[in-house]
């Protein structure tokens, strides 16, 4: 599990791809777990429309292979990336996502946030009289059933950004963070080291595996150096 901090979007988008072939070479022998936050950004998902994309001035736009509509990401935001092969869990991509969705709503129990399921759309939401608003978006992509791409949990995040699209694809979809819900940890810390922690142990649990925050493998730290080098060149 790497806590990469701030990194710009391309950059992050070169390690991804660059542990992912790792993996599925085995040259990386374990799962990671990237978990950091980006500068503005939008990103296209497979699936994409342009007419989802409605001002785009003064940002950058990807179009990426992960699935799902448009989205942003931006500063207090909680972005992960699990780079995992699912053939030590399940081959079962409806499995994969399901249990992404279960790490968040476990991680946000722990911050006093009701997540749920939202049935025929993928992500994790909060029911609210009236309605419900979305707090984190997923959006994947598997080869060989090695993952990339992942999550993005709103935690103080400016949620008029989104107002630069159709969120998701999903006409007047109302987004919400962990602050705006009142979202409070029950340790130390900010809410967002807080909010860090808790997911980290909602993948845990969800996944039934054990992270480990240490010093770059050799093969890890390798992978990412060689996918900087990439960006810059």
């Amino acid at each position: 599990m790497i806590r990469a901090g701030v990194v710009p979007y391309a950059e992050a988008l070169a390690w991804q791809r660059a542990l992912a072939q790792a993996r599925l070479e085995d040259r990386l022998p374990q799962d990671v777990l990237l978990l950091l936050e980006h500068p503005p950004v939008l990103t296209l998902g497979r699936t994409a429309r342009e007419t989802h994309l409605l001002r785009s001035e003064g940002i950058d736009v990807f179009a990426v292979e992960r699935g799902g509509d448009v989205t942003y990401h931006g500063p207090g935001q909680l972005v992960g990336y699990p780079i995992l092969d699912l053939a030590g869990y399940r081959k079962d991509l409806h499995w994969y996502l399901r249990t992404l969705e279960q790490a968040l709503i476990d991680a946000l129990a722990e911050l006093g946030v009701a997540g749920a399921r939202n049935p025929g759309h993928t992500g994790v939401w909060v029911r609210r009289e009236g309605g419900v608003r979305k707090i984190a978006s997923i959006g994947v992509h598997v080869k060989q059933w090695v993952t990339w791409h992942g999550f993005a949990l709103n935690v103080t995040t400016d949620l008029a950004q989104f107002d630069r699209i159709v969120a998701c694809g999903i006409p007047e979809v109302v987004m919400t963070s962990v602050e705006r819900e009142g979202g409070t940890g029950k340790g130390e810390g900010s809410l967002w080291d807080q909010t860090s922690d808790a997911v980290v142990r909602g993948v845990e649990g969800a996944f039934g595996v054990s992270a480990t925050s240490a010093e770059l493998s050799p093969v890890v730290s390798h992978t990412l150096k060689g996918a900087l080098g990439e960006t810059l060149c």
